[in-house]
């Protein structure tokens, strides 16, 4: 099922929460909305999923105008950050709630065959007749995702799924849910503010701020090539150099380096942690050692040029090097926006 918004807009008293968003999902596809918060993103998911209607504009599903459509018609899955389950009710009950209350009405021995195959599908095979309270938090969450697809949506809607859950839960449930969508390939919207599971979950990345666009791409375009400061920001850390941009060259103390598409005047160069190099001596930007962190992969320094500017980069862990040092620092690859 393809999704489209056409310059839709969302206001809530006298705030505007989206502004003019239009966007394309294709059929299958797995698009997550990552932005930070007050960006739009979890406005957006609801007025596709028919929580929130749009002030303005259009949604489609497929050929079909959804826009003033109700939700419990619109054949949408909604997973929420806190599961949203009927404590009440056992594991098998709260995935079979959704099917016993459809207008497409199903034998009794059709739900318990669709429970069975679904708890085999989130990996909860025998726990039908638990209750919430007796599994954990990541159990709880593929439950909340079996009840979605209980009743065969057209699409998939997930806002933060894996917020409440701990940082090694949430990596094993990114890796499970691509194998799920994998299988059952069902057009998916995620909302997150979580940049690396918008990285490691998409097949398409699309950024928010204050409530519109900002960059849509694969997770490869908007990491490699992003489009603004802002995204450069909040994709990751990043170190900030101002500088002059003459002739397309950004001018630093280590010398030029290439500032395509930037025009002349103030700009700002921006360099990841990884980007950036260390050596006792030779070329490059003098700088004054003030810490060094060490991390099970790498060391992290931390230092300040002679012009007073602080920057964060790794180092390999065999790397000698105390607080207290000068060296030099190369930068590797950079990207060079015009001062804002």
């Amino acid at each position: 099922m393809k999704i489209r918004l056409e310059n839709v807009v969302k206001t809530f008293d006298t705030f505007r929460a989206v502004h003019g968003v239009s966007l394309d999902i294709g059929s299958g596809e797995l698009v997550a909305l990552l932005g930070p918060s007050g960006s739009g993103k979890t406005t957006i998911l609801r007025m596709v999923a028919g929580l929130e209607y749009s002030d303005g504009g259009h949604i489609y599903f497929g050929d079909q105008d959804a826009t003033d459509i109700p939700v419990r018609d619109r054949g949408v899955g909604f997973v929420f950050q806190h599961y949203a389950l009927f404590p009440h009710m056992t594991i098998g009950e709260n995935i079979a709630f959704g099917m016993k209350v459809s207008k497409l009405k199903r034998s009794t021995e059709e739900i318990e065959a669709r429970v069975k195959d679904l708890l085999r599908l989130v990996k909860l095979d025998g726990l039908q007749d638990r209750f919430p309270a007796q599994i954990s938090g990541g159990q709880r969450q593929r439950v909340a995702l079996a009840r979605a697809l209980a009743v065969d949506p057209k699409v998939l809607l997930l806002d933060e799924p894996f917020g409440a859950l701990d940082a090694n839960v949430r990596r094993d449930l990114r890796r499970w849910l691509r194998e799920i969508h994998a299988e059952l390939g069902i057009t998916t919207l995620f909302v997150t503010h979580d940049q690396e599971e918008a990285l490691d979950l998409a097949d398409r990345v699309v950024i928010l701020n204050g409530g519109q666009i900002v960059q849509e791409g694969t997770p490869e375009q908007v990491c490699r090539q992003p489009n603004s400061a802002f995204v450069m920001r909040f994709l990751g850390d990043t170190n900030s150099l101002k500088t002059t941009v003459a002739n397309g060259k950004a001018q630093l103390p280590a010398g030029e380096i290439d500032a395509p598409g930037c025009p002349d005047g103030p700009a700002e160069v921006f360099v990841r942690p990884g980007d950036l190099d260390w050596a006792s001596d030779g070329a490059g930007i003098p700088a004054d050692v003030h810490q060094v962190l060490d991390r099970p992969g790498n060391r992290r320094i931390l230092a300040a040029t002679v012009q007073g500017d602080t920057l964060e980069f790794d180092v390999a862990p065999e790397t000698v090097v105390k607080a207290g040092d000068r060296g030099m620092v190369r930068i590797i690859r950079a990207k060079v926006f015009a001062a804002g």
